[in-house]
């Protein structure tokens, strides 16, 4: 048995189905809430207006190198314990692995958009998207805080537990500290604004790179997935959308998961939205589907991502027995 997709698969069913993660992370800090601190002070000490653009590329080229080699150097060191301790040691990898994935919380996310535009209507609504999403709640419609769920579902899949299990399975606990750490550092300084567009450069570069094959096999995931739950029909839609919309994304990987779950559930998903006060007028994946969204589209969101996370979970299992 190959014993680091079994550590990952009990460590995918962990984090699926352990119910007191959110208790235990409000006494606590959260290992990517370390790595942020990290990021910060890396930010603080090296980020300079005055050192002009190439002086700031350099500095956040040099800042997110030394993260992620202490965020693989800490991976290592933490293996080296946990595999001198058989029994012990291989229960506490399984918990740190389960840690770092995001299962359970972001269903949790997403499902409380639906429930809160249920309960509350658009007011609640924007209120729990707020909390999932970079853009204005404030200019989204119903339909748009519904499509921004969906779209945070999509992209999260892939980002927050395909690629952290398959840098994993390709390179352990170093492999997966390292991505944690370098995607934190994407979503902390990785942005195209005047304070970031430099000193961030290298980190959104590097994190393209490091999710540009996860995020392929998301978008192949959720075809299968959308194949055992909603049918055959839904599933090469979700794979005719994603094969010919991807590319249209902004991002060169948010695309894939995007446009197969936009297929699956025939609706639209991206096009124009607002950030920081400014319109981004972006292509609209699989125009062909459905304008008009709502809960119940989140519900559907929700039980193909069910779905995803069980087809995932099977995959790592027959790895963990035939590789």
């Amino acid at each position: 048995m190959n014993m680091s997709f079994a550590v990952l698969f009990a460590a995918l069913l962990l984090d699926r189905y352990w119910s007191g993660q959110g208790k235990l992370w409000q006494r606590y800090s959260h290992p990517v809430v370390l790595f942020g601190r990290a990021i910060g002070l890396a930010e603080s000490v090296m980020r300079r207006p005055s050192a002009g653009r190439q002086g700031n590329r350099t500095s956040g080229l040099m800042s997110i190198l030394v993260l992620l080699a202490l965020a693989a150097f800490a991976g290592w060191a933490i293996t080296f314990f946990t595999r001198s301790i058989p029994i012990v040691g291989l229960a506490a990898e399984v918990l740190i692995v389960a840690v770092l994935l995001a299962q359970r919380s972001l269903a949790d996310h997403v499902g409380a958009v639906a429930k809160a535009l249920k309960s509350e209507g658009l007011s609640g609504g924007r209120r729990e998207v707020a909390k999932i999403v970079g853009r204005d709640p404030e200019q989204l419609d119903h339909a748009g805080v519904a499509r921004s769920a969906i779209e945070s579902l999509a992209e999260n899949t892939s980002d927050g537990i395909v690629a952290p299990a398959f840098w994993y399975a390709i390179l352990g606990l170093p492999g997966l500290f390292a991505y944690k750490m370098l995607n934190t550092a994407d979503s902390m300084i990785g942005h195209k604004n005047e304070r970031y567009l430099d000193f961030g450069r290298a980190s959104a570069k590097f994190d393209d790179a490091a999710n540009w094959i996860p995020a392929r096999l998301t978008g192949l995931v959720i075809v299968i997935a959308a194949a055992s739950s909603i049918g055959s029909i839904r599933a090469g839609t979700a794979l005719m959308t994603m094969m010919r919309d991807a590319r249209l994304h902004r991002s060169p990987n948010a695309g894939w998961p995007e446009a197969a779950f936009a297929g699956a559930l025939g609706i639209q998903l991206s096009g124009p939205r607002i950030y920081d006060g400014s319109i981004a007028n972006e292509p609209v994946v699989n125009a062909a589907g459905r304008v008009v969204t709502g809960a119940s589209d989140i519900q559907s969101a929700l039980r193909l991502f069910d779905r995803i996370c069980i087809v995932l979970a099977v995959v790592v299992a027959v790895s963990a027995l035939t590789i």
